[in-house]
């Protein structure tokens, strides 16, 4: 088959390694058909927060989406791989073809890793992690969270589950939520071929057990699990048998069999001579020939000598059933055997007996795969990027543009992909290192002539613009975090001195997570590009979802700087932002990247407040733990943007205050002379309590007469690392919000 999941991940097997509705963060939807974060965690309002991404785009609002909408949900593939195969290196393809372009070209080049060994195409914001480090299992949750994504869907594809690295991340996203922040809920993407194993071992592992239930994504009231439930269980109750028995169009052929126990599935051995494109429909009746009808299924795109299953919407009581085959498309058949070896059933051809016996398999609900049958919302993966569904109750992964529809058993939309490029060369399945596959860049057919262009997004732009068109319950979005692929020296029949599959260089790769960039990688310089990815799905999943509007302000209030806050109690509204995101890192990178140890974390930001009356601005800010003293290291900066310009200032920020303190019970605030250059202004009062701070701000100092309706954007930044470099706030200290997010407060 032609499907790059089926084809990389037989190639991958070889090599012994795996491949890797509208809810709101804290919001219930109103809706039984998805999981959404338990009411228990406070909601963030992560819709309502504001930003320009590094390209000057920015995010929507309310006033250019419009409301929330019901029943849209978001998943974004995400990968649990990372050092759970070989860790040589790391080998960072970026950085060894800007060192020498030639490389390419010689397999033998001693930069490169050893042959199947993983590569990554560039560094991660938060370098060469592994997948079971808990600090960016906590940062990731955060991201994604603040996002507006509701499920991360885990990579299992190639057979292997990694128990080890989802129960890390099961347990960092429990103390997420334990410390009062929200995070997405997870899901499985199983085999495309044979899901089996993989769904017994995760059933057995993480669900029977009820591990962290709380964090399941459920779909139409079940936990929700990528895998083709026609290819799990079934028990030959005949035999296989040596007769193909091609059906004929007009025609039907059936067996009778008997059921001992309750059953919730039945099916039968299906040849179709090495062909695609076969079909037929399956139909299961009491008794026999006639008898009533209890489940019916279309079948498309058959593969040869599948077990073809069809489930039960309920088990069926005991007894006696006939199972039809019909309405035959292309060259199909059934296993038969032409003797009768099953006394308690018989063929049919047309309604009448004949001799022999068909194979038939069943699914019994005592069993423990009935179990599991019984247990989860199945939806069958199609592995390709290029065929669409074959039937109902299916879903995509990653496809080409324009985007099959993958409609429910209603007919409805149900999903839609959105990649950000894809490993495909004119029309076929493809490694991402040929120089025509569907990159970043591409769009309208082809890719831009104009090779700057791959920090704006243009292939992922027009996936999510065909997805909003049709408007789906579900969009799977790939992905977050794969960073890695095998060296190999042929794909698919293309044969070169250096091959990657999935993943190659910055416009040949398709991870939203932010990088790290640099010069030795060839990436340009600044930081506006790195993360651009990341809030381009914010703005996408904000025209898909819906905003909600701004927090309306409560009435004008003078607060006196006294270090008394109860004067606070009444002022709404309160901005809040993560709780225990300043935990340390220590936990070994990948290979010789060394031990990642971060200690900056400090005060631990979880909410702020504004006041203002004629005169004067009024800010407060509480935090987890009492706040450090004032002599610390830019310490509780908070900077002000008031002209609304992204393009002045520092990030689009006029303003800050806490970048100096002058003592104990006076700060300086700064205006900005361009980036991150200040000209001191004037001395404020401020008090800290425990773990409160209030200042005040003239408005006149800050050009924020009381003349207009006051709007204004607002960050708290504490124990920043890299003067000047928003991308700082990603992983030092704490932000809130967190990275270019921040809090807009409006009459």
């Amino acid at each position: 088959m032609s499907e790059r999941g089926v084809r990389r991940r037989d190639v991958l097997r070889g090599a012994a390694v795996g491949a890797a509705g509208a809810t709101f963060p804290g919001v219930l939807s109103g809706t039984a058909r998805a999981a959404a974060v338990p009411a228990a965690v406070p909601d963030l309002m992560s819709d309502t927060w504001v930003a320009t991404d590094g390209l000057g785009r920015r995010l929507p609002t309310h006033d250019d989406v419009g409301g929330p909408r019901q029943n849209r949900y978001v998943g974004v593939f995400y990968f649990l791989w990372l050092g759970q195969h070989s860790t040589s290196g790391p080998h960072d393809i970026s950085k060894i073809l800007t060192a020498d372009p030639a490389a390419l070209e010689n397999g033998d080049d001693p930069a490169w890793g050893p042959m199947g060994d993983f590569h990554h195409w560039a560094e991660p914001c938060f370098g060469y992690y592994l997948s079971d480090d808990t600090w960016v299992i906590r940062k990731h949750a955060t991201m994604l969270a603040d996002a507006g994504v509701d499920t991360v869907i885990f990579d299992v594809t190639n057979g292997f589950t990694y128990a080890p690295v989802y129960h890390a991340l099961l347990d960092t996203f429990a103390a997420v939520r334990a410390a009062g922040s929200a995070t997405p809920q997870v899901a499985f993407l199983t085999p495309f071929g044979n899901p089996q194993q993989v769904v017994m071992d995760l059933y057995t592992d993480l669900y029977r057990p009820g591990t962290h239930e709380d964090l399941w994504f459920r779909w139409k009231d079940k936990p929700l699990i990528l895998a083709d439930p026609t290819r799990i269980g079934g028990t030959l109750l005949t035999k296989d048998g040596t007769d193909p028995a091609g059906l004929a169009p007009g025609h039907t052929q059936g067996q009778t069999f008997k059921a001992t126990e309750p059953v919730l599935a039945v099916g039968g051995r299906i040849p179709t001579w090495n062909t695609t494109d076969a079909a037929m429909t399956l139909t299961l009746y009491a008794d026999g020939p006639g008898g009533t009808r209890l489940a019916q299924r279309r079948f498309e795109a058959v593969a040869d000598n599948a077990k073809v299953m069809l489930r039960l919407d309920s088990a069926a009581p005991a007894g006696t059933y006939y199972l039809e085959q019909s309405d035959p498309s292309g060259s199909v058949g059934w296993w038969t055997d032409p003797a009768d070896v099953y006394p308690d059933g018989r063929a049919y051809t047309d309604g009448a007996p004949v001799t022999g016996d068909r194979s038939v398999y069943v699914e019994y609900a005592s069993g423990p795969v009935g179990e599991v049958l019984d247990f989860f919302t199945f939806r069958a993966p199609q592995p390709s990027y290029f065929a669409g569904p074959t039937g109902s109750d299916e879903w995509g992964w990653l496809e080409v543009s324009p985007q099959h529809v993958f409609r429910d058993d209603t007919g409805a939309a149900e999903q839609m992909t959105v990649g950000v490029a894809q490993n495909a060369v004119d029309g076929r399945l493809g490694a991402m290192s040929e120089p025509h596959a569907q990159g970043r860049s591409y769009h309208d057919g082809r890719l831009p002539a104009d090779d700057s262009r791959t920090a704006e997004g243009l292939n992922f732009q027009e996936q999510w613009d065909r997805a909003l068109a049709v408007d789906p319950e579900f969009v799977f979005v790939t992905g977050w975090n794969e960073w890695v692929a095998q060296r190999f020296e042929s794909f698919n029949g293309v044969e070169a001195p250096v091959v990657f599959v999935d993943e190659f260089d910055w416009e040949h790769s398709r991870d939203i997570e932010p990088l790290r960039g640099g010069s030795e990688g060839g990436f340009p310089g600044g930081n506006a590009y790195q993360d651009a990815y990341y809030y381009q799905l914010v703005a996408n999943i904000r025209k898909y979802k819906g905003v909600r509007p701004l927090p309306r302000p409560s009435a004008p209030r003078t607060i006196r700087i006294d270090g008394d806050f109860t004067d606070w109690r009444e002022v709404g509204p309160e901005f809040r932002d993560h709780a225990g995101d300043t935990a340390h890192r220590d936990h070994p990178g990948w290979g010789d990247a060394g031990r990642y140890v971060d200690t900056t974390g400090r005060n631990d930001v979880v909410a702020a407040k504004v006041a203002r009356d004629k005169h004067h601005l009024y800010f407060y800010v509480r935090t987890r733990q009492p706040i450090t003293p004032w002599t610390d290291h830019n310490w509780m900066m908070l900077f002000l943007d008031v002209t609304g310009d992204p393009g002045s200032g520092w990030e689009g920020f006029d303003f800050v205050v806490n970048r100096r303190v002058t003592n104990a019970r006076r700060t300086c605030l700064e205006a900005s002379l361009g980036g991150w250059s200040w000209k001191r202004l004037a001395d404020i009062p401020y008090e800290v309590k425990g773990c409160e701070l209030e200042l005040a701000i003239p408005r006149s100092l800050v050009g924020a007469g009381s003349g207009h309706p006051l709007r204004i954007d607002f960050k708290w930044i504490d124990n920043m690392q890299r003067d000047g470099d928003i991308l700082d706030t990603l992983a030092s200290g704490d932000a809130a919000p967190g990275g270019r997010f921040r809090y807009r407060y409006a009459e």
